[in-house]
């Protein structure tokens, strides 16, 4: 993995390393230049989003001046989901698209993630040309830049989401609560879900600058589930910070996660004849008891590793149609090539009214086994292979699992953490050997 770009994007404190005003303006310039490289235009101009951190607006700023160092206009979406950037870039004709955003991360933290001018992912060329220069670059300097607003685009992004739907499909009569996360959809997923006839209760839609993604949304599902079973609704939707991954709850307020949503719509796809292939995509995250029983139904799935990326390009290599990771970002490619919660929530609606019955059918598909993510502060990232003790611990788990499990270790792309994933039919078993690994690892790497 590079240094400068993780899993999705450049991510850090803002005031830090790479993230300081000079930082950023280094950045954006060396983007635009990479991308004027390889597909050259006229008047080229970005469009910009971001979230509702605080420190958005200030990188917002950065990213502009280093973008006018390049020769290249920013044009300024405002606060919208990441997905909505990937759906406007190639139609508004922009050099590329960029997002000030550290999705799912607490708030204290920020990032920056581009898209080609096609919107999918920057790629690994742009991306390895950037952080080759990056530490040689001279900083162009603050230059007063101004972006154009364009208050449009988040209309057009909406429009298209309910064009997803089909014509005979509604809403209508479906009580759902929205966890916004205090996030980048705060203020748009309510008024979606409303649009197409649900009654909607909301949570995490009052963002402040500094709660995105406290005590709320797709990674805190709690507060959503209560407010199902309160309410008595019949489900419940939940998006991360940047609205780019999206978990449900059923009427009792048990959670559906990313295997689960692409369980049922596997199974929709496929009888309406659109699950090309019969494959879908899933991350080496994705849960024993989901590939299994896709496979019972006749659906193959293809792994890759962590990162939607990975199962974006896996989609397009083999010409499939679904694909995701259990967090909850899913890929439907048959309408946007990158995760995309909103669309997501509307394609699993509309894919559980089709099939009928309460939403707690679909939690009951397959057997889970029973999985133990165990997640290691890091102060640095030690390569595995320099610990022999950590090794042993490892080995020792993979083969008391050989028959009945997995062990699955890396580091996080996004976050200080080493993550550490046990699974097996036998939860207890899960913890055990989970929590033996996560006290090798501190004791040998971090001398705890």
């Amino acid at each position: 993995m590079s240094t400068l770009f993780g899993t999705d994007g450049v991510r850090g404190i803002p005031g830090q390393a790479p993230l300081t005003p000079a930082g950023v303006r280094r950045l954006a310039q060396l983007a635009a230049e990479a991308f004027l490289g390889r597909t050259p235009r006229e008047a080229p101009c970005v469009l910009l989003g971001r979230d509702t951190r605080g420190s958005g607006p200030a990188l917002a700023r950065s990213l502009a001046d280093g973008f006018k160092a390049a020769g290249v206009r920013t044009v300024d979406l405002g606060v919208v989901p990441t997905p909505a950037v990937s759906y406007l870039t190639p139609r508004r004709g922009a050099l590329c698209g960029v997002v000030v955003s550290a999705s799912h991360n607490p708030p204290e933290f920020n990032g920056i993630k581009f898209f080609g001018p096609d919107g999918r992912k920057s790629s690994p060329d742009v991306e390895g040309e950037v952080e080759r220069r990056f530490a040689a670059a001279a900083d162009p300097g603050a230059r007063g830049a101004r972006a154009d607003r364009d208050p449009s685009g988040a209309g057009e992004y909406l429009d298209f989401l309910r064009s997803t739907v089909p014509p005979h499909e509604t809403l209508e009569g479906l009580r759902v609560v929205f966890d916004g996360s205090n996030g980048a959809a705060a203020a748009f997923g309510a008024p979606l879900l409303r649009a197409l006839g649900a009654t909607v209760f909301e949570l995490g839609v009052r963002p402040d600058g500094r709660n995105i993604n406290v005590g709320c949304g797709a990674l805190e599902t709690e507060p959503m589930r209560r407010e199902v079973v309160r309410r008595k609704a019949h489900c419940g939707v939940a998006v991360d910070g940047d609205a780019d991954r999206c978990v449900l709850s059923d009427e009792r307020g048990r959670l559906l996660d990313g295997d689960a949503l692409i369980a049922l719509s596997a199974l929709h796809l496929k009888e309406e004849g659109l699950l090309h292939g019969d494959k879908v995509v899933l991350t080496v995250m994705s849960n024993l008891g989901l590939v299994e029983f896709l496979r019972r139904e006749g659906i193959g799935s293809v792994q890759v590793p962590v990162g939607d990326k990975h199962v974006t390009e896996a989609l397009e290599r083999g010409d499939l149609m679904l694909g995701g990771e259990n967090s909850g970002h899913v890929v439907f490619r048959r309408f946007a090539p990158t995760g995309d919660g909103l669309l997501t929530a509307l394609q699993t609606l509309a894919a559980w009214r089709a099939r009928g019955g309460p939403l707690s059918r679909v939690r009951s598909l397959y057997k889970v086994f029973p999985q133990q993510l165990t997640n290691v502060r890091v102060s640095r990232r030690v390569p595995l292979e320099d610990l022999p003790g950590f090794q042993s611990e490892l080995a020792r788990a993979e083969r008391l699992l050989r028959d009945s499990g997995r062990v699955f270790v890396r580091y996080s792309g996004t976050e200080p953490l080493l993550r550490i994933l046990v699974e097996a039919e036998d939860g207890g078993l899960t913890k055990a050997l989970s929590g033996k690994l996560a006290e090798a690892f501190k004791r040998e790497a971090e001398g705890t």
